[in-house]
């Protein structure tokens, strides 16, 4: 089994993704195979509305030169998704929101290709915000079909500078257990 995660920061290696980095650690001792793509530095726009994903049914977005149809194929592969993105004022980065876009259009135009795969939400914030992050978030998995583990408290870990979040102990613990839960459920999903 394999879980990827998208980090919609654009710190790489930054507070999402040791956040990140937590929850597989779970995976990994579980045997689950992990990758993490970090958006930081790479191109990816948002939807445009062409309609050519519904026309077309081949499992890929029409526009090109972006990581987009990259993200799709490794989305596609996995058993579980995590999304990962900082709180930008109140919600998820442009660059997750893109991912989450046409990811989700080109699903929807090919049978919700996403359908029965775990899903998880994971969010770094300085303060406030987090939850509308996480809600939106959320709302891909469910109205891709997707399940959705929970965890001891929100997915949402504190911290502005990177590293700060190592320091929320609370935040690290949430992801542990959401780590687990995510492993126990692809063992249900698969076992």
């Amino acid at each position: 089994m394999k879980v990827v995660a998208f980090n919609g920061s654009a710190r790489k290696d930054g507070n999402t993704a040791i956040l990140v980095k937590e929850v597989f650690k779970e995976l990994k001792k579980a045997g689950i195979r992990t990758e993490l793509v970090q958006l930081a530095g790479k191109k990816i726009q948002g939807c445009i509305a062409c309609g050519k994903c519904f026309e077309n049914k081949d499992r890929r977005c029409v526009m090109k030169g972006d990581i987009l149809n990259e993200c799709i194929g490794k989305m596609l592969e996995a058993d579980g998704i995590i999304l990962a993105s900082p709180t930008y004022f109140a919600d998820i980065s442009a660059n997750m929101k893109a991912l989450m876009e046409r990811a989700g259009f080109v699903s929807r135009a090919n049978g919700d290709m996403f359908r029965r795969k775990a899903g998880a939400a994971v969010v770094a914030v300085r303060r406030g915000g987090a939850i509308h992050a996480f809600d939106t978030m959320n709302h891909f998995f469910f109205i891709s079909q997707m399940v959705v583990p929970g965890s001891s408290y929100w997915n949402v870990g504190i911290g502005l500078a990177p590293g700060d979040v190592k320091g929320d102990k609370e935040g690290l613990a949430t992801m542990k257990v959401l780590g687990a839960n995510m492993a126990w459920l692809l063992e249900k999903i698969h076992g």
